[in-house]
């Protein structure tokens, strides 16, 4: 007879063992009963917040706030009582599963409506605008400016975006904090062309960011001055301070990596090379780009060892008090300076609050941990911004942070057996292989979905670079920081910049290799990585063997579901370029017509085809379910128009570029019965997708 008194787990741990299917389900069922513990019950609220977050997402139209409201309160009411009344306590699971999908639901209804402001409703004529740069950061075309508008000529208050980013073609003279004037060419934010791809115009929303567009000439600095508003004008000085840190670092550190080390030192990347960006990602060491756990650990672990021991060689204040609290206060201090100075992205912000708490518990002299802390920094992150579990930052960043700690608090128990394993192997060496391929497999689904495509050389990549930062990059770093007071600490961010070198010569080797950055030959549908998801959080939540039997349970449809998906014969983008799936099932890009929209963020790195200088190019392409296909380009001269001939078996389409530009995106998917057709959604009943 099944007993629900805690810890539940434990006495199933007796029928699972043994052989056959009673003691499987058993053991399924004590580390289902597992995750009900105290311990794991913020781990479960933080995915059931998530989850909530996504079915808001999922829908058509906007829900009212006031019966979210009044949902997450009863919910709430309803939980409490399973905790109180001891005859409904087996249902406490489910009800905290149901409070946090209806908490992250609302959560993010609130987030939409706070957020609100003006957006452009459609291309507006050149005009002049008037505010003050908050960012820059480097693209294919130039510096893009994101600017805090003051003005724009022609344009009601009621009626002016907050915000707006734009591309600075010419040598950018400006810096950020500084009051500028551009004469700038405004249009709303694009939506996604490829049904399913980032959708920048929900970002752009949640951003205030109410145009996009580009500076004819050259933007010049103005003379109004400071904003009225102090808040605004502490948010410009930070601007302003990590620029001028990111030049000095970018200076010091050397020319070769400069904007390596000013990247992760400020988070400003408006300095590195695209070609170094290019091979970090395709070498799968994008996640050094991204402040997160290891440069805040850098900074928090660094100050709070520093700090320890200098306060313990002061014996008459070592022997009365306890000199890992000032430590942690002055790590915690450190961690939450740099995470201001470093634009506090979802990743820095995540890795913050985790630190936070382990120095909290130091504080409070409590163990901290480690999977709740984690739990922690994920519901404070949803809560505060709902928005960004749609992001790829977040999903591969807290995918992969959670699968480490899962793995390693698993390891720990199993040190002594592991040891004899691993034989002359030292836990620092093994540790490095098992993070590099723990956190590569749990990015991997987010990685596919997202770009659609693996670092084939991934593994390698991290095992040559992550020595160089844990073991030199670090101490370099801290030696950087200890020498500045003195005045040395330029010839400190010389040997920083120069251990970065190295790093950036694994990723272009690793870059280089044949196959480094790999395209799959089918694009994931979205169940699968919610499928895929769930494996990961249940491999993290559940213990003992369940961790494998939850994980393959979840795995095998979705890889079931993935198999049977339709593949993405031809996209035509609004920016002008087609991507075609040629016969071996690469996608493949073609520059067909000098566009203005955006290509989709899944085929970023396909590779560009030779352009056809004849009047009409045909190719071969394929697809699920197809035997035959060829796409005849139309490059469109004189009177004639740019259009594409599809012959996929016996079907027979023709796509027009005004079409293209009138739907936003065309889409050819493979189907059973045949191809079919995929416009781009152009308004909807959402605030970020409204018909105007």
């Amino acid at each position: 007879m099944l007993q629900f008194r805690r810890p539940g787990w434990q006495k199933h741990k007796v029928a699972a063992e043994g052989k056959g299917l009673a003691p499987a389900i058993a053991a399924v069922w004590g580390s289902l009963w597992s995750i009900a513990e105290i311990d794991s019950r913020p781990l479960l609220l933080g995915f059931s917040l998530c989850g909530g977050v996504i079915v808001y997402f999922s829908l058509s139209n906007e829900p009212l706030i006031w019966p979210c409201l009044l949902a997450t309160i009863g919910a709430g009411f309803f939980y409490v009582a399973t905790r109180w009344i001891w005859w409904m306590s087996v249902i406490s699971l489910p009800a905290l599963v149901l409070l946090g999908l209806i908490g992250g639901f609302t959560a993010a209804t609130i987030r939409t409506a706070s957020v609100e402001a003006p957006v452009i409703s459609s291309e507006m004529r050149p005009l002049m605008l008037e505010g003050w740069v908050r960012e820059v950061e480097t693209g294919a075309k130039g510096n893009r400016l994101r600017i805090e508008v003051h003005a724009l000529s022609g344009v009601s208050a009621e009626e002016t975006p907050k915000y707006v980013r734009v591309t600075h073609r010419l040598d950018l003279q400006v810096a950020p904090g500084r009051f500028v004037r551009c004469f700038v060419l405004l249009r709303p934010p694009p939506s996604p062309s490829l049904p399913g791809d980032y959708d920048f115009r929900r970002q752009a929303w949640f951003e205030q960011l109410g145009g996009v567009g580009y500076v004819m000439g050259r933007c010049r600095g103005g003379a109004l001055g400071a904003p009225d508003s102090r808040v605004k004008q502490m948010g410009l000085d930070v601007a302003a301070f990590r620029r001028r840190l990111a030049e000095h670092v970018n200076e010091a550190a050397g020319a070769r990596a400069g904007g390596f080390a000013a990247a992760l030192i400020s988070g400003d990347r408006s300095f590195m090379k695209i070609e170094d960006q290019e091979a970090l990602r395709a070498s799968g060491l994008s996640h050094l780009l991204a402040i997160s756990g290891l440069h805040m650990a850098m900074v928090g672990g660094l100050v709070f060892l520093l700090v320890r021991r200098v306060l313990a060689f002061i014996e008459p204040l070592a022997l009365r008090i306890a000199v890992q609290k000032p430590a942690a206060i002055a790590a915690l201090t450190a961690s939450f300076v740099y995470l201001v100075i470093s634009g506090a992205s979802v990743s820095t912000q995540r890795a913050f609050i985790m630190s936070a708490v382990v120095f909290g518990a130091v504080l409070a002299d409590r163990a901290a941990l480690s999977l709740r802390s984690y739990a922690i920094a994920m519901i404070l992150v949803v809560l505060l911004q709902p928005e960004s579990v749609m992001t790829p930052g977040f999903q591969m960043s807290f995918a992969a942070s959670g699968a480490l700690i899962a793995t390693y608090d698993a390891w720990s128990r199993r040190r002594a057996e592991q040891e004899r394993i691993l034989g002359s192997v030292s836990f620092s060496w093994a540790s490095l292989f098992v993070t590099s391929l723990v956190a590569g497999a749990a990015t991997a689904p987010f990685a596919i979905y997202h770009f659609d495509r693996l670092a084939g050389f991934g593994l390698l990549a991290n095992l040559l670079a992550m020595p160089i930062i844990s073991f030199v990059s670090a101490p370099l770093a801290a030696l950087a920081l200890i020498l500045t007071p003195f005045g040395l600490g330029d010839t400190g961010l010389r040997l920083f910049g120069l251990s970065l070198e190295a790093v950036l010569a694994v990723a272009h080797w690793c870059s280089s290799l044949p196959n480094a950055a790999y395209t799959l030959p089918r694009t994931m549908p979205a169940v699968t990585l919610v499928l895929s998801s769930c494996a990961i959080a249940s491999a993290m939540a559940a213990r003992g063997s369940a961790r494998v039997l939850l994980s393959v349970l979840l795995i095998i449809p979705a890889a079931v579901l993935w198999a049977r998906s339709h593949d993405v014969v031809v996209h035509w983008a609004p920016s002008g370029d087609v991507f075609l799936r040629n016969k071996d099932g690469k996608v493949v890009r073609f520059e067909m017509v000098d566009g203005d929209g955006l290509s989709p963020l899944r085929y970023s790195t396909a590779e560009t085809e030779v352009p056809c200088d004849a009047p009409a190019c045909t190719y071969p392409v394929t697809g699920s379910g197809i035997t035959e296909g060829t796409a005849t380009l139309y490059k469109g001269r004189d009177d004639s128009e740019p259009a594409i001939d599809l012959h996929l078996d016996e079907h027979h389409l023709r796509l027009n570029w005004d079409d293209v530009v009138t739907t936003g995106g065309i889409t050819i998917k493979s189907g059973r019965d045949g191809p079919k057709r995929l416009n781009a959604p152009i308004c909807g009943r959402r605030p970020w997708r409204a018909c105007n």
